[in-house]
């Protein structure tokens, strides 16, 4: 099964949710509470997305977390590569040489044309377009 890790799965939500607040300055708890997510988790997230330049940080008692861009200057991509590295469903489509196979592999440039087109893909969406094609939360049907 091909997936993003669960940990970026999680940082486009928590980078949806400062999305959502423009250009205010959020706190990690209010950024997990609004999420859902546990604190450790979305903490561990905002040090992670700060550091790829995604968010900025603010120090002090009003300190906290917003865009480092505009939404729709930020791609899904960006935010998976930085958790989860380079995007690449193969080691040779990631650019990692060193496959001991790499001399004798007829179909390694097919993979690294798969990976270029879902890093395409992924580039091509913005954390804006995340944001608009969110569906509506329905409510529990009653009885369920």
């Amino acid at each position: 099964m091909l997936r993003v890790s669960r940990l970026a799965d999680y940082a486009s939500v928590v980078m949806a949710c400062l999305a959502r607040h423009g250009e205010a300055v959020l706190s990690a708890a209010q950024v997990a509470e609004e999420t859902r997510l546990e604190l450790p988790t979305v903490s561990k997230l905002l040090k992670q997305l700060a550091h790829a330049d995604l968010v900025e940080s603010f120090r002090g008692a009003a300190g906290g977390y917003r865009l480092a861009r505009a939404p729709n200057r930020i791609t899904l991509a960006e935010i998976v590569e930085a958790l989860d590295g380079p995007i690449g469903l193969t080691e040779c489509s990631a650019g990692h040489a060193g496959c001991e196979r790499e001399a004798h592999c007829n179909i390694a440039h097919n993979w690294q044309g798969i990976g270029s087109a879902v890093d395409a893909a992924l580039r091509a969406v913005s954390l804006a377009d995340m944001l608009r094609t969110a569906p509506a939360r329905r409510a529990p049907r009653a009885g369920a």
